[in-house]
């Protein structure tokens, strides 16, 4: 590392701040809760073996793993007529697994609508498997993502196995806070969900937006990095559902018929999924939780929006700002004042605005507000940012 170079400017999540005054606003892998991160070390110090070294055979994890897959259920209301998988690979996995699950053939369609970094990341992995029909939500004339499109019924094909789309992309600050209906006339195609990063803060109509597949890595919102929770409509598997070339770890129906244990799980993982539906229920349930959400999101953005244009963002439209990631940027992107705001926020605690991604680093910063970041640490954040800025105008 080049040591001239302050830790800040290059992701360093190692802040010389007392750990108490630490603030992760990472766009994941992130900080779990307090309380969980307290009752997972109090698992580890009671007698016997852990989630770490029990066989997945044993009846120890079977109720480990029934105990999840039930919170699962009563956190996010989800129907009798679904089944929860948790899977391998990531969100990256899914990418590949939900075509060849949903698509017996190469030629069988499906309709991607791409309106940031991970839709368009999904749709690109799948055309291997399947003819790909893809719903633009770029701007026409920058090519950048900034909105959602509309679903028109002539632009989805009767034909297509699924439509896709990725409720919260992390990168581009743009979130459905509801899921859409497809138009009536293709009501009949089964609406596919990433929802890697805003499953849990807020509540999903599962029969009435027609969800056949929602997916969700642990590592945002949920737990650790290595689990997907990956939640499937029952009509959509069975036997000659999935294409003939489908791996057994990827496919939906083996492992459904296996009770999750086809292979070895992440035992660990999935106990701490647990544990975080556990805290969502005695923090009131997945409507209290958007409520902090939308708290979280509301007190940086009347910030931005308040400073006459110190700060920026950039999702115009109100209603489509993520409430998870939200973007930012200093002064239109000014190079020396976004440095000092990243190496004063980094020295007082406040840690994961700017990290090293495929992506670049850009002109804007990221605030992560996951189910780790509690309303006061956002309200931390909005202050050093109105400090910040009246001490640099």
């Amino acid at each position: 590392m080049n040591t001239a170079i302050h830790p800040a400017l290059i992701g360093s999540l190692n802040s010389t701040a007392p750990s108490e005054a630490i603030i992760n606003f990472s766009p994941g892998p992130t900080s779990l809760p307090k309380e969980v991160e307290r009752q997972i070390a109090a698992n580890f110090n009671k007698p016997g073996l852990t989630s770490l070294s029990i066989s997945h055979r044993a009846p120890e994890f079977q109720a480990i793993l029934d105990h999840a897959i039930s919170t699962v259920r009563n956190v996010m209301h989800i129907p009798d007529n679904y089944e929860v998988l948790f899977t391998h690979g990531g969100g990256h996995g899914q990418f590949a697994a939900l075509p060849l699950n949903l698509c017996h053939s190469p030629s069988d369609k499906a309709t991607y609508v791409v309106n940031g970094t991970w839709s368009a990341r999904g749709r690109d992995e799948a055309q291997k498997y399947c003819q790909i029909e893809t719903i633009d939500g770029r701007h026409p004339e920058d090519g950048s993502f900034t909105s959602f499109p509309e679903l028109n019924e002539a632009d989805i094909s009767p034909e297509s196995k699924y439509v896709y789309l990725c409720s919260n992309e992390t990168v581009n600050g743009i979130e459905l806070h509801r899921l859409p209906k497809l138009p009536p006339s293709r009501q009949h195609i089964p609406l596919i969900v990433d929802a890697s990063s805003d499953f849990t803060t807020k509540p999903i109509d599962w029969q009435g937006c027609g969800v056949g597949v929602l997916f969700a890595c642990a590592s945002k919102n949920i737990g650790h990095p290595g689990l997907t929770i990956t939640i499937i409509r029952q009509d959509l598997i069975g036997e000659g559902k999935a294409s003939p070339l489908c791996p057994g770890v990827f496919n939906y129906t083996t492992n459904n018929e296996a009770g999750n244990l086809w292979n070895t799980p992440a035992t660990f993982n999935i106990e701490v999924v647990g544990i975080v539906m556990d805290w969502l229920v005695k923090e009131g349930g997945i409507e209290a939780n958007e409520q902090r959400s939308i708290d979280k999101s509301q007190c940086i953005y009347d910030v931005i929006d308040a400073l006459n244009g110190f700060y920026g963002t950039p999702i115009a439209n109100k209603n489509l700002r993520s409430r998870m990631n939200l973007p930012f940027n200093i002064k239109q992107g000014d190079e020396a004042l976004t440095n000092k705001f990243l190496i004063e926020s980094w020295e007082m605690g406040i840690i994961g605005l700017r990290t090293l991604t495929p992506f670049g680093v850009g002109e804007y910063l990221r605030a992560s507000l996951y189910n780790g970041v509690s309303v006061e640490q956002a309200v931390k954040l909005a202050e050093f940012m109105k400090k910040f800025a009246s001490e640099n105008s």
